[in-house]
């Protein structure tokens, strides 16, 4: 699934091999497990296990993990 298809809010895994980030953003990699919270433009806001905000494309291929409450 692409994370533009995902809901905000959403845990996900990304499924890609390379990851197109802006080059501010820290190395994302296939594998990691991140907190979707919404597309801004062509780029995404997630943030990573640490807290540490990313932002993987918004055409990143993903797997659901699970949803945020609240």
């Amino acid at each position: 699934m692409k994370l533009y298809d995902v809901s905000n809010n959403t845990t996900v895994i990304i499924k890609d091999e390379k990851v197109i980030i802006p080059p501010w953003s820290l190395e994302i990699k296939k594998g990691d497990v991140l907190q979707f919270d919404h597309i801004d433009g062509m780029y995404s806001y997630c943030k990573d296990k640490d807290e540490n905000i990313v932002h993987p494309a918004a055409w990143t291929e993903v797997e659901i993990v699970g949803k945020k409450e609240g």
